[in-house]
């Protein structure tokens, strides 16, 4: 990241000229990966998706087309199907046309709104978005960034421990989420209430496989947080959920469990809609290699290995009705 505008724009001649000079190579490759390239004075477009006719697999890492900049992808004969993009300076991408694209990843964008728009994607089904919002962002709809999808199968959220970046919403989604089968909802910030993520299992009733992840770290907390996000709030997206069931809901999964009332509330709530739960995982946080730095941190992603500790939590966790298998993982 530490790469300048020059270096940038140098790594992207050469790789212009490396495909001039050996065109036999760019029509060969299945998997391309760029990284740190700037194709201000090129056409990017031309140089991936024209030169690389085999393409399936392809990456950006800390590429653009000039600093907040739109790049349009529409490659109807493009054999793509795995799309990463990761702190690239695009403003919005624009994917007009990828007929075999399965799986699209964004990790940390710079765009003010929604960092991507689709059109005719009619394969993917398979989305991740992951970003820690910034003060300058605003929150966008995400059944405007699904707009026209209506495939996919797998969806990843992660807010990497700061504010939302998504307004609240369940009746737009309905159309997105019409096979939703697995639903990850990571980097929720351990002091923001959970139930906020009842809309989705409100919109998305086919969902089979949940995963909350929340995010307390103890290299992330205090005055160096306040810092940098002074207005980190807990939302409130004061949505009116309705008594619907989600009877295919067989796994649930939280890691970072805490045994905190709106955490405690979340779970019951899944519960009550619930009836073909069969399992519940509670595990601690993944070891920081920053959280381990610091003398005072309790190691906070163990997870209380105390029988009656966690028999407090079984207790407190079951619902009258029925009682699905609790599982604890460190």
């Amino acid at each position: 990241m530490d790469c300048t505008e020059e270096d940038m724009l140098q790594r992207a001649q050469e790789i212009d000229a490396f495909f001039s000079a050996y065109p036999s190579v760019p029509h060969c490759l299945t998997k391309l990966f760029l990284h740190n390239a700037g194709f201000d004075k090129l056409d990017m477009h031309h140089v991936v998706f024209d030169c690389c006719k085999q393409l399936k697999h392809l990456i950006l890492l800390h590429c653009d087309t000039g600093a907040n900049s739109i790049f349009k992808i529409d490659a109807p004969d493009s054999n793509i199907c795995v799309l990463y993009i990761y702190k690239c300076r695009f403003e919005r991408l624009e994917v007009i046309c990828l007929p075999k694209l399965e799986k699209f990843v964004c990790n940390t964008w710079v765009s003010e709104y929604a960092p991507v728009t689709f059109g005719f994607v009619p394969s993917l089904g398979e989305l991740e978005l992951s970003c820690g919002s910034s003060c300058d962002q605003r929150e966008f709809k995400l059944s405007e960034l699904l707009h026209g999808v209506t495939g996919i199968h797998t969806l990843t959220l992660d807010f990497q421990g700061e504010n939302l970046w998504l307004q609240p919403e369940i009746e737009g989604l309905f159309t997105a989420f019409n096979k939703l089968r697995k639903l990850s909802i990571r980097g929720i910030f351990v002091e923001f209430d959970v139930l906020w993520t009842m809309a989705f299992l409100v919109a998305a009733p086919s969902i089979e496989i949940l995963h909350i992840e929340v995010w307390e770290h103890s290299c992330d907390v205090g005055k160096a947080r306040l810092d940098s996000y002074p207005d980190s709030t807990a939302p409130q997206w004061g949505l009116r959920l309705n008594g619907s069931e989600n009877r295919l809901l067989k796994d649930l999964e939280f890691a970072g469990f805490k045994p905190l009332e709106h955490q405690f509330t979340f779970i019951r709530s899944v519960l009550e809609r619930s009836p073909s739960l069969q399992k519940i995982v509670l595990r601690g946080d993944e070891q920081c290699k920053y959280c381990d730095a610091l003398e005072e941190s309790p190691h906070p992603w163990k997870f209380t290995k105390k029988k009656h500790e966690q028999e407090i939590v079984v207790k407190r966790t079951r619902h009258d009705t029925f009682s699905p298998e609790i599982i604890f993982k460190e």
